[in-house]
């Protein structure tokens, strides 16, 4: 379905997403400098890469602007990862975590078997869900190592992705629909752990 939204509010809606990509880790990396954050290195290696093999099958379903703030994200997430491994976050790697970094990069095969980047978003957005477990699990151990206001703004960037898609389709819009799902069962967890201790 093409989004009736003209090409200008899109591109608005898409500079907003990426302002708020920027505004959510800017004080996210200040906080693993500072130790305050300790993310799951694992999890965001998985996520940097579902998201950035997402952001080009986007653009083959004629995504249009809404996967600018997509590929910014996708490039940020595998920085962060790279940051957090520098400054020793959590790098307890289990068995789980193995698979869903292997799931993420099957869905190469995928694309490329049924020529279809559908097939990857799938086998992605699947990955990505999945990856979200051992962060789940660290913030139900640890509740206060993660900032909750950081998921909440990327729950709410992903809606203004989706909104400045140009096709709205299911390789367009499962991606970050199902990311800020994720996001929003995180906090959820979380906040329920925080309020039990």
């Amino acid at each position: 379905m093409t989004n009736p939204l003209g090409i200008e509010v899109r591109s608005f809606l898409s500079a907003l997403a990426v302002g708020l990509t920027f505004y959510a880790y800017v004080p996210y990396l200040k906080g693993i400098r500072t130790g305050k954050v300790q993310p799951h290195v694992f999890s965001w290696i998985i996520w940097g890469v579902t998201t950035c093999i997402v952001f080009f099958a986007q653009l083959v379903g004629k995504g249009g602007i809404g996967t600018v703030p997509i590929a910014i994200s996708g490039f940020t997430t595998l920085l962060v990862a790279l940051y957090a491994y520098q400054k020793r976050g959590e790098i307890k790697i289990t068995n789980s975590d193995w698979f869903f970094f292997l799931l993420a990069f099957s869905s190469l095969p995928f694309w490329f078997y049924f020529s279809s980047p559908l097939a990857a978003v799938l086998v992605l957005s699947f990955a990505d869900s999945l990856g979200f477990i051992p962060t789940i699990r660290k913030g139900y151990v640890l509740p206060h190592s993660e900032p909750l206001g950081f998921y909440l703004i990327f729950l709410f960037r992903n809606t203004l992705a989706i909104l400045a898609l140009a096709e709205w389709n299911l390789t367009t819009t499962l991606f970050p629909g199902s990311a800020g799902i994720a996001c929003l069962v995180f906090v959820l967890v979380v906040k329920y752990r925080q309020n039990k201790i």
